[in-house]
């Protein structure tokens, strides 16, 4: 369902989905998306009032958003461009090998990394740093979740990893863990934040204060992390 109020002179359009929760959550993601998350039978004047009880926060969000896709970078799949992992920079080196088996492979050494195709082909070599940032994004967070299960009794049921253009992660009703693939872009405290995010989220589905505040419990800094991926999540795509 979606909606809309007037806050100033700006009218803020955003959308509805009903739950069988209790409380009301909103949530604001790039470019201009937002969602409100409410108890099912709330009523739309309710909804509308706390829409705009929020209205300065979301504008505020939304012209963050703007300013961030003017930052945007248009990489090139050429020699010497740079990619990150693990929050750090690498070069990329590409190599022609008619001889490859499969299409192409992908190594990362001596602080490049190197891409073997068997032509020379932009889409190509996208493929494969996509195909290598999957594999290492599962073995990054597997490894994290696994170090962080002491803090926590439950665990998750599954952990995929998605295709996801506006969130690095989320946690299913059934605790499904789905993660952004180029999560293995952040540098390693972002990408341990964005683990004890959906951890969390097994015991609280919003953003309610007790969420923040177990969040808080594992990971004190948790704050400055965030603020990692709001100024640098930006350039972790290829």
């Amino acid at each position: 369902m979606k909606l809309k109020i007037k806050y100033g002179t700006k009218d803020i359009e955003f959308s509805v989905e009903f739950r069988n929760r209790k409380t009301i959550s909103l949530s604001v993601e790039p470019p201009n998306d937002i969602l409100v998350v409410a108890p099912s039978g709330t009523s739309e004047e309710e909804i509308k009032n706390i829409v705009k009880s929020r209205g300065s926060w979301i504008v505020q969000k939304l012209f963050e958003f703007r300013n961030i896709e003017t930052k945007k970078v248009n990489r090139e799949f050429v020699n010497g461009e740079s990619f990150m992992y693990l929050g750090r920079n690498y070069s990329l080196q590409i190599h022609i090998d008619k001889t490859l088996q499969n299409n192409s492979k992908v190594k990362l050494f001596r602080g490049k990394f190197h891409v073997y195709v068997k032509e020379k082909n932009e889409e190509l070599i996208k493929a494969a740093m996509e195909a290598w940032y999957r594999e290492k994004t599962e073995e990054q967070v597997k490894k994290r979740i696994k170090y962080y299960q002491k803090f926590f009794d439950k665990k998750p049921s599954d952990i995929k990893i998605k295709e996801q253009k506006k969130r690095w992660a989320s946690c299913t009703s059934k605790n499904e863990f789905l993660f952004n693939w180029r999560c293995a872009m952040a540098k390693a405290t972002a990408l341990d934040y964005i683990v004890v995010h959906e951890m969390c989220h097994m015991y609280h589905m919003n953003h309610s204060q007790e969420f923040w505040d177990l969040l808080a419990s594992v990971m004190s800094d948790y704050e400055i992390r965030k603020e990692w991926l709001r100024d640098y999540g930006i350039r972790m795509d290829l």
